[in-house]
Formats: C-alpha cells, structure tokens, sequence
C-alpha cells in the first residue's frame, strides 16, 4: 500500500495537490488540457492588463491551476508576469484568468495609453529614458 503524498504549499502560499512535474521532462499536464482545451479567453486581456484578487471566491471547484493563479493575484499583478511565474503561455493564463473574471473572483485593468502629442518620437525623452536605463545598469 502506497502512501499518498501530502498537498504542499507552493511558493505563493497556496495550499494544492502536488506539482505534477517529471523532472526531465517537465510539466505532465499539457497546456491545453488545463484550459480544457479552449484556446480562447471570455474576456479581453492584454499582456499589461492588470488583475486582482477580489476577495470573492468561486462558487465552484475550478482546478489547481485556477487557485494558483488566484493565490498569485493578492496584489495587482500583468498578464505576462502571471504567465512567466506560473510557467504557462500566454493564452492559456488568459483563459485561466477569464474563468475568474466570469464569477468575480479577480478584477482586471486594462493599461491605460498615455496621450503621444504632437511628436510621438521627441528625442529628449528617449535620450532622458536611455540615460535613466544606462545610470540603473
């Protein structure tokens, strides 16, 4: 008789199944499994949106996947960071995030596009923005 490993938390604190990972090969579970093979989100989100926990649970189960990825949303967090940090592409994070946004579980913000003026490509602010880069690096 086997026994069956414990659920551990993962590095964001969220209480789970174990990882389903083999160590060569990676990730057991495919990406499109997880979004039950939907590769289109139910809601709009870009790279930059930014999205947040609510506080609201789901009414339903929704998966290992979807509670890490809430449990990853306590404070306002982009699409593409979500992604990176749950190792998943892009579109599968954004049906992910989708299902929560369906029952109220996060709240997103599109980024908001700042104004250009009348020169979109003013050399003294990409020379100031290069400057800024060089004195961080």
């Amino acid at each position: 008789m086997s026994a069956r490993p414990k659920p551990r938390a993962d590095a964001a604190g969220v209480l789970g199944a174990p990882p389903l990972l083999d160590g060569a090969a990676g990730r057991l579970v495919r990406p499109y499994t997880v979004s039950g093979g939907r590769t289109r989100p139910t809601a709009d989100f870009d790279l930059m949106t930014l999205v947040m926990a609510t506080g609201d649970r789901p009414q339903g189960y929704l998966g290992p996947d979807h509670t890490r990825v809430l449990g990853l949303c306590r404070g306002p967090v982009s699409v593409a960071e979500l992604a990176a940090q749950i190792r998943l592409p892009a579109v599968v994070t954004k049906v992910l995030l989708s299902d929560l946004a369906d029952c109220g579980a996060i709240r997103a913000r599109a980024p908001v596009r700042a104004p250009l003026g009348p020169n979109p490509t003013d050399r003294e602010l990409l020379e100031a923005v290069l400057d800024g880069l060089r004195r961080r690096l």
